[in-house]
């Protein structure tokens, strides 16, 4: 990598945000000296500290996960950091050339705090855009909406309107949902609720689950994402429409960072890159099934102890939980299912397909199972070198339901469209285009059912996702009753 000194950095960085700057400084008052200096600070010491909350959303911590297989990443750490909104902060370090400093916590009051002594230099946590902030603190521009849902566990009351709620609603201090409180109780004065500092929405709603409150309110990403895990949770109703998520700088913060902010968002609304992670977290996860959402639980309680050792014997290159995700959307875990085209067993393979990989009885479990692996690694390794991770894997997913082929004939489409056939939020558009005539007369393998592929790789995401959510879990449950054992026999030799 060339090195670039800080002038050099610093020169180059400000000519690109000289004309945003210039603009903003009409509607900011602020004296340039100062103006200068905070930017000045971040590149001067080569890091942007970013305040953010701990959650799915946001900022976690993963590890044995499909991104780091050895056939895709050989240098991915055991442990990595993972998040909405922590890659789109790794990105705008990136933008600046600068590290990246993560300061995660579990308090919206902490958060705050920290800006405004200038601890962090920005927040990115899934931040709504209201009045009451507006008037503390300076926004980025908007780079999604969400809403707010009022649920509560499903076999319940469904409430349908405010007036209709008759029991505990506890919402987390200092968010936005508090603050929509505050507003509707003016035009609603029997309207009541509890806030707690000590819980974030989603332990809220294990609360919920576990008939410790009634009510509470969770934003509609954050209401998708857990829906996979808890179907039981119902919306009551919306109590209150889409509203914009920004990052956040202090009331005091210069120009230049504010506008080095205007630039990056509109930068990454251009090239594709906000659509990509929005696709990676939320993509797959649009559509809720009840009914699907608890048979697949349940099948994973009852039918998945007995093959898992055998994914995870051959799930060792490509994280195990996959390689049974694809398992369940082919057979859902049944040894001698077969489809009306022939494809039979846990991994549905064709005749030809089980003699390619040595495959002698498609019905027999470990044989359909190490098969359909050593094929769908085949698929990967097909892939071209410059698609990256998770389009890498989502693109075999796709070429393992319709084949290379017709895969590649929608990536050829994409790139005639002006799209990016590297990436999988793109090229899922132009999959079922195969189906329409004019689009695959023009192709080279012409017509396939590219609606197919596109709900076969977004319900194995889904599963994916809930497996590992659980194998979490699990693993968690575990450790706790191994210290309460070594806990206990420690006692008892005393």
């Amino acid at each position: 990598m060339k090195f670039i000194s800080f002038n050099q950095k610093m020169a180059f960085i400000m000519k690109r945000l000289f004309i945003t700057f210039f603009l903003l400084s009409v509607l900011f008052s602020c004296g340039e000296k100062s103006q200068q200096a905070s930017f000045a600070r971040i590149i001067e010491r080569g890091y942007v500290s970013v305040g953010t909350l701990y959650g799915p959303n946001s900022f976690y911590l993963q590890g044995n996960d499909i991104q780091r297989s050895h056939l895709q990443n050989n240098d991915m750490e055991v442990n990595s950091y993972a998040g909405f909104e922590y890659e789109l902060a790794k990105k705008y370090a990136d933008y600046l050339n600068v590290e990246l400093k993560i300061v995660p916590s579990y308090s919206l009051d902490e958060l705050f705090i920290k800006l405004n002594t200038g601890e962090v230099d920005l927040l990115a946590a899934g931040l709504s855009v209201t009045d009451k902030r507006l008037s503390r603190f300076r926004f980025a521009p908007s780079y999604e909406s969400v809403s707010q849902k009022l649920v509560f566990k499903q076999g319940n009351v469904r409430p349908r309107k405010i007036s209709d709620l008759s029991g505990n609603l506890t919402v987390t201090s200092s968010s936005s949902h508090a603050e929509n409180l505050q507003v509707l109780k003016q035009v609603n004065p029997d309207l009541n609720w509890f806030e707690t500092i000590d819980f974030d929405s989603e332990e809220l709603l294990t609360k919920l689950l576990n008939g410790e409150i009634d009510y509470t309110i969770v934003d509609s990403n954050t209401l998708a994402v857990n829906r996979r895990y808890y179907p039981e949770i119902s919306v009551g109703f919306t109590i209150k429409k889409a509203e914009p998520l920004a990052w956040m700088v202090s009331k005091n913060s210069d120009d230049a960072t504010l506008a080095s902010l205007v630039e990056f968002f509109g930068q990454v609304h251009h090239d594709g890159t906000l659509l990509a992670l929005d696709d990676k977290y939320y993509g797959h996860i649009e559509q809720f099934n009840y009914v699907e959402t608890r048979t697949f639980i349940k099948a994973v309680e009852t039918k998945l102890p007995k093959y898992q050792p055998i994914f995870e014997k051959y799930g060792q290159e490509i994280d195990w939980r996959l390689l049974a995700a694809i398992s369940y959307q082919e057979s859902h875990w049944r040894p001698h299912a077969r489809s009306h085209t022939g494809v039979r067993g846990m991994m549905m393979l064709t005749l030809a397909t089980a003699k390619q990989m040595g495959i002698k009885s498609r019905l027999d479990a470990e044989q359909s199972i190490r098969g359909g692996s050593k094929y769908f690694k085949r698929m990967i390794a097909k892939m071209p070198d410059r698609i990256q991770n998770p389009d890498r894997v989502w693109f075999a997913l796709a070429s393992y339901n319709v084949g290379f082929g017709h895969l590649n004939d929608a990536r050829i489409i994409t790139q005639q469209q002006g799209g990016d056939p590297d990436r999988w939020v793109e090229v899922k558009t132009r999959l079922p285009l195969l189906q329409q005539k004019k689009y695959y007369k023009n192709t080279k393998y012409g017509y396939a059912r590219g609606k197919e592929p596109v709900h076969y790789v977004e319900n194995i995401r889904r599963y994916y996702d809930t497996l590992t959510w659980l194998d979490v879990k699990s693993k968690e449950a575990l450790q706790e009753t191994e210290k309460i054992l070594s806990l206990q026999i420690r006692e008892s030799e005393e």
